[in-house]
């Protein structure tokens, strides 16, 4: 059975954005922050979208699994590095996500090779979730129709980073206990 490319193109699709939003964010041109946020959202719909296409047409492939995750880091801590310069979130921040996802992607790594899969948890995609709806807020900082969103991406990439922190404990208390019952 010939699997679909739709899913695949989605996820690329979500990688290619990464230099676009990049440029766009280097050049401080201020209109063009709506459109970082835009392009970033965009890409954000794609995460959804790879996985319900995935499913809808039967197309999950062991490429889509290991990309899918790839790009959601490419996308997410690249946006979070080009943040720091321009001073919209400290770089202690942006070190902890990202070293975090670093340490779990090897856990998940190690796992896999033990033909392991340690599964995604709640408090990961409310992670994920929360920093999709933070970093636009962030991209635009203004104030728009009364709601402070440069407030509102601050304090939600600090709340992504509490749930990046337990839900990164999860994760090691998993890999522990599978690692445990693999020795039993």
């Amino acid at each position: 059975m010939k699997t679909s490319p739709w899913p695949m193109l989605a996820t690329l699709f979500r990688i290619f954005l990464v230099p676009l939003i990049i440029v766009l964010m280097m050049a401080e041109v201020s209109y063009w922050n709506w459109l970082c946020a835009f392009l970033f959202i965009l890409a954000s719909i794609t995460d959804w979208l790879d996985g319900y296409l995935a499913r809808k047409l039967n197309s999950v492939s062991t490429m889509g699994k290991f990309l899918d995750p790839v790009a959601d880091k490419i996308l997410i801590s690249s946006v979070l590095i080009m943040l720091i310069p321009i001073g919209r979130i400290e770089a202690i921040a942006v070190l902890v996500l990202i070293n975090r996802d670093v340490i779990i992607g090897g856990l998940r790594s190690i796992a896999a090779s033990k033909g392991e899969v340690i599964a995604a948890g709640s408090l990961g995609k409310w992670k994920t979730a929360v920093q999709m709806v933070a970093i636009p807020c962030l991209l635009i900082s203004e104030v728009f129709l009364f709601v402070p969103l440069a407030t509102i991406g601050y304090w939600g990439v600090w709340l992504s980073l509490v749930l990046s922190v337990v839900s990164g404990f999860q994760y090691l208390v998993a890999f522990w206990n599978q690692s445990s019952n693999a020795i039993a």
